[in-house]
């Protein structure tokens, strides 16, 4: 592949995984049809709602900061609402971002609120809702759909959400911004994905979809660039007033400042040797173990 074709993530995970030795592939959602709506209210007196995959800190769960490693017990499981007034202490040391060549050190990377609200002060978006909304990463495509979406809808119509935007980091987490993104369109609240796995939430099926060809944890931009951050959050608004029609796909410009070789290296078994693909199930069954321990804790 070259560096401008954005990375096959459903073919290299499907590799990955059996290259670990799981033999059944997992079977992403797919829409047969798309849902869409268009925005209510002109963008400048608009509420947008900001939807992330991040996770909260959690007290005592280990290492959750820049830099840290895949973190199962740092995994939340139910749908939360937390306040906009400050930034929010986020990590997302708990799904399958790109740890060779991005460290999440700056969580506007994955957090776009100063970006959004840096667009309210210029008069281009009303206002940012009082809360943002926090969705769970779950392979379960039936308890996004029945549970998760429902409730981030509650939370939005109770906040007076004109308009979202989610922000996916791992690759299902991008199959479960685009499944929350469909409810939300069907509830009247125009949508954008932000995302960095293209492959995926077209395969899914989306309404709007803005792709930032960047590492997987960096949907909302490179970190340090304010610049690019704010280029890409006017892009989303952009594509809310722009879409006429589902599964619309627009590709931001920005690209990844640093090292180019991140497409060939995320997930790719053809650069481990035998012991290195057995040291990784092993890693990965650990990992998953902490996660189900966090998930059904001991009574």
């Amino acid at each position: 592949m070259t560096h401008s074709e954005p990375l096959p993530y459903l073919q290299r995970i499907r590799d990955w995984y059996l290259a670990l030795g799981y033999a059944e592939p997992y079977r992403w959602a797919q829409h047969d049809r798309v849902a869409f709506t268009t925005p209510s209210k002109p963008l400048s007196a608009s509420t947008l709602g900001l939807i992330t995959t991040a996770a909260p800190f959690v007290e005592g769960a280990g290492d959750q900061g820049p830099g840290a490693s895949y973190n199962g017990k740092a995994k939340f499981f139910d749908v939360y609402a937390a306040s906009t007034a400050s930034p929010p202490q986020l990590g997302i040391a708990h799904v399958a971002i790109d740890r060779a060549h991005t460290t999440a050190e700056d969580p506007r990377s994955f957090f776009p609120l100063a970006a959004f609200e840096q667009l309210v002060t210029e008069r281009t978006l009303g206002r940012v809702s009082e809360h943002f909304y926090g969705l769970p990463t779950d392979r379960s495509t039936r308890r996004t759909r029945s549970d998760f979406a429902p409730r981030i809808a509650e939370l939005c119509a109770e906040d007076g959400v004109d308009v979202a935007v989610l922000v996916p980091n791992c690759p299902v987490c991008h199959q479960s911004a685009a499944l929350v993104a469909n409810h939300l369109e069907a509830s009247g609240i125009a949508t954008v994905v932000m995302g960095c796995a293209r492959d995926i939430v077209e395969h899914v099926g989306v309404p709007r979809l803005l792709f930032n060809d960047l590492p997987l944890g960096n949907a909302a931009g490179p970190p340090g660039d304010k610049a690019a951050q704010r280029h890409i959050a006017m892009l989303a608004l952009e594509l809310l007033h722009d879409a006429t029609c589902p599964r619309t796909t627009r590709q931001s410009p920005v690209i990844w400042p640093d090292r180019t070789d991140w497409k060939r290296d995320y997930s790719n078994p053809a650069l481990l040797s035998d012991t290195e693909l057995s040291a990784r199930r092993a890693e990965f069954e650990r990992v998953k173990r902490e996660r189900d321990q966090g998930k059904h804790p001991a009574s």
